[in-house]
C-alpha cells in the first residue's frame, strides 16, 4: 500500500514539474480518476520529451520513437523498453525513463488504451521527425497536431467512458487537444524559431494561427457540452479557460499570462463548479 501511495505522490510531483496546464485541473479530480489521467498524461509526456530533446540527433529520435511505437503495440514489457532507452539513458529525462512507473499507476482496465494511444503518438512523432517538422499547409498542421495533442483528447475521452460512461464526439475530442496545442505553438513561437523549428504552415502569419487556435477552441467548447456537470467537466473547463486567457494575453502583446492572471482564471472556473 505504501509503495502505491509513494508512486502516486511521485507521479503528481512529476506532473507539477512537467505541465502547469494539466497539473492544475488534475489536482481537482477524485483519486481514481486522478491516477488514470496522470498516468496517461505522463506516458505521453515521456514520448514528447524524446521528440523535443535538444541533444538527440534526428535519426536517433526517429529510431527511438519508431521502436517504442512497435514495442507498445505488444503487452507491456518493461525490460525491453529499458533496453531501448539504455543507449540514451544519460541524457533522457526522468519522466521518460520512468515510463514503466506511469504504466504501473494506470488502472488495469485502461492500460491497453494508454499503450495504444501512446504507440500511435510515437509513430506519428517519428514520422514528423524525419520530415524535420516541415509543415507545408493546414492539412499538415492538422496531422501534426493530431499526433502530438489530438490523441490526448481521444485518450481523455476513453478515460471519461471508463470512469463514468461519458460519451463524447471523437472529432471534437481531437479539436480539444488541437486547440490547446495551437495555443502552445503561438506561445512558444520565438523559442521554437530560435531552435530552428517552425510549426506554422508555409506562408502563415500570426493572425492565421490565431484563427486556427480560436476555431479549435470553439470546437472544444462544443465538446464540453456533451459532458454532464461533475469532475470530468470541471477538468476540461480549466485548460480551455487558460488557453483562451493565453490567446488574449498574446493578442495584447504579452509573452504569456501572469501568475496572478492564471490564479484568477482558475479561481473563477473553480468557484463556478
Amino acid at each position: 500500500m505504501s509503495e502505491a501511495i509513494n508512486l502516486h505522490k511521485s507521479a503528481i510531483n512529476m506532473l507539477m514539474v512537467t505541465s502547469r496546464t494539466f497539473f492544475i485541473p488534475i489536482s481537482y479530480l477524485p483519486s481514481e480518476l486522478k491516477e488514470a489521467v496522470t498516468s496517461a498524461y505522463l506516458c505521453m509526456r515521456a514520448i514528447d520529451e524524446i521528440e523535443d530533446h535538444p541533444q538527440l540527433p534526428l535519426e536517433s529520435k526517429h529510431k527511438l520513437l519508431h521502436s517504442i511505437s512497435l514495442l507498445l503495440k505488444k503487452p507491456f514489457n518493461h525490460k525491453e523498453l529499458m533496453a531501448l532507452f539504455h543507449p540514451y539513458h544519460t541524457i533522457l529525462p526522468e519522466v521518460t525513463l520512468r515510463f514503466g512507473d506511469w504504466i504501473n499507476l494506470c488502472p488495469p482496465a485502461l492500460v491497453e488504451n494508454v499503450l495504444n494511444a501512446t504507440s500511435t503518438m510515437a509513430k506519428g512523432m517519428a514520422d514528423w521527425t524525419l520530415k524535420e517538422w516541415w509543415i507545408q499547409n493546414e492539412e499538415d498542421l492538422n496531422e501534426y497536431t493530431f499526433y502530438v495533442a489530438g490523441l490526448v483528447g481521444v485518450m481523455l475521452s476513453d478515460i471519461w467512458k471508463w470512469y463514468d460512461d461519458v460519451e463524447t464526439d471523437k472529432d471534437l475530442a481531437i479539436a480539444f487537444g488541437r486547440g490547446l496545442q495551437s495555443v502552445n505553438i503561438l506561445r512558444n513561437r520565438a523559442e521554437d524559431l530560435e531552435r530552428g523549428v517552425d510549426f506554422f504552415p508555409d506562408g502563415w502569419e500570426l493572425e492565421d494561427m490565431f484563427r486556427y487556435a480560436r476555431r479549435n477552441l470553439a470546437l472544444a467548447d462544443v465538446y464540453m457540452k456533451d459532458i454532464k456537470p461533475g469532475p470530468i467537466l470541471n477538468f476540461c473547463k480549466i485548460p480551455i479557460a487558460l488557453a483562451h486567457g493565453t490567446l488574449d494575453a498574446l493578442t495584447e502583446g504579452k509573452e504569456k499570462m501572469s501568475r496572478a492572471a492564471v490564479t484568477e482564471i482558475v479561481s473563477t472556473v473553480v468557484n463556478k463548479i
